[in-house]
């Protein structure tokens, strides 16, 4: 098939998927219906991303624009969050032998594929645009992820992963758990890709969006103190590594004050937000928010000014805030619109998530489902490995030290290596994700025999 290297669907069957989203309700997660939107928005997913890296045409982004579907995937996206902090956790709380978990963590994945895609497509304002309401949404998404990014959620996963080489074999849910903290760190990191989108493209917005940015939840702060925490380094018996390309790699010591893509955005979403007049008009600094926003000085150095020039108009912008009181901001009168996904979801199961999580046990993660083996073939399908290997125009790197690699685990083939030695001291952390898929593998092939 001509251009078959550079598809992983092509345009009618990427159109065909996007007619085909559409809003699930939290109580069908996990059911067929969400099963199928995940497999849609997944091989949209990829197909967007590979467009826009070959820079082909990006007819996925086309499709989504055209059919009106982009606030689907941001009620989509809500919606899992809400299953995420309200269900997962009281069906964890169940006997774990009486569910099968890879389809959990299918719903856990579901939230990472929508981001990812979304992370892609709104770097258009077309896209951007056609987010419509659903945009204050999404803007809310994105300032919860960074709180918690804040706040230090990567901690969970660094301490266990410390933990998981002593403790020997651990549950299923705990396993579950922790992918959840690394999915839950991936997420965050991609929505300072998505900030950046929704600030660029800020005129073409909404007007309550520029309000609700800088007012209530105070984006230029928030900005400030991720600064401040740079949760995507970290230092790792005596190593630095930063979090590049979603995974964390080692860093020479030649190159510890060069900007990652994550670094780039955030100051220049910074710059947008402090040096863009209509933002100096809206945005009060009062004392607190001036202390806060002065301590950027320290990290507005000659090398980092030299890598993101337009920085220079920021150093010199905040020295004078240092000396002197800013100017007092126009207080107009804005009917401010409220972001009404997430509140309608809250209204609707607000005291009912056992009950739900009861009911989707049952029903959707119960391994006794006799469709159980056609959804594994299904996901196989969609994560096909080998077709996606085909696609990508680079060798596969090794996980542990990043050389090219021409093995892989024999057990789920989704880890590459270069070298036994870099599979066997990877073992002990990749053990984790290796057993949840077999495991829910095994359960699938053990029913399947059940049934005959």
């Amino acid at each position: 098939m001509e251009g078959s290297a550079s598809h992983v669907c092509l345009p009618t069957e990427a159109e065909a998927y996007v007619q085909a989203i559409s809003p699930f309700d939290l109580i069908e997660i996990g059911g067929s219906k969400f099963n199928q939107q995940h497999e849609y928005t997944e091989k949209l997913n990829m197909q967007a991303v590979l467009s826009a890296s070959l820079q082909e045409d990006e007819y996925v982004k086309e499709f989504l624009i055209t059919h009106e579907k982009i606030p689907h995937l941001i009620q989509n996206l809500i919606t899992t969050e809400m299953w995420k902090s309200k269900v997962f956790p009281e069906l964890l709380s169940h006997d774990e032998d009486s569910m099968v978990m890879f389809p959990l963590y299918i719903v856990l994945y579901h939230e990472a594929t929508i981001v990812n895609l979304l992370e892609t497509v709104l770097f258009h304002q077309d896209a951007t645009e056609a987010a419509e309401d659903a945009i204050l949404d999404l803007l809310d998404f994105c300032y919860r992820k960074l709180s918690h990014l804040i706040a230090g959620e990567r901690q969970f996963e660094e301490e266990e992963e410390e933990t998981d080489v002593h403790s020997g074999d651990v549950s299923s849910a705990l396993e579950l758990r922790k992918q959840e903290q690394k999915l839950n760190f991936d997420i965050s990191m991609k929505t300072v890709s998505i900030l950046r989108c929704i600030i660029d493209h800020m005129e073409s917005l909404p007007l309550s969006t520029m309000s609700r940015l800088l007012n209530t939840h105070d984006i230029p702060l928030l900005l400030a103190h991720l600064i401040e925490s740079s949760p995507w380094k970290r230092e790792r018996n005596g190593v630095l590594e930063k979090y590049v390309d979603n995974k964390w790699q080692p860093v020479a010591s030649n190159d510890r004050f060069t900007l990652t893509k994550t670094e780039g955005q955030i100051w220049l979403s910074i710059f947008q937000l402090l040096m863009t007049q209509d933002c100096q008009n809206n945005y009060e600094i009062d004392p607190q928010r001036k202390s806060s926003l002065l301590k950027l000085r320290g990290h507005l150095n000659e090398i980092l000014v030299d890598q993101l020039p337009v920085l220079g108009d920021l150093q010199r912008y905040l020295e004078q805030l240092g000396l002197m009181d800013p100017p007092q901001t126009k207080k107009d009168l804005v009917l401010e619109q409220l972001p009404e996904l997430r509140e309608n979801i809250l209204k609707k199961y607000e005291g009912k998530w056992k009950k739900i999580a009861e009911l989707q046990k049952k029903n959707n993660f119960n391994s006794s489902k006799q469709d159980m083996r056609q959804q594994a073939m299904r996901l196989a399908s969609t994560y096909n490995i080998d077709a996606i290997e085909s696609l990508i125009s680079e060798p596969p790197k090794c996980v542990l030290c990043g050389a090219p690699s021409s093995k892989r685990c024999s057990r789920c083939q989704n880890e590459w290596y270069c070298r036994r030695e870099c599979q066997v001291t990877h073992w002990p952390k990749h053990k984790k994700a290796c057993n949840l898929l077999v495991e829910s593998l095994e359960k699938i092939k053990l029913q399947e025999q059940q049934t005959k």
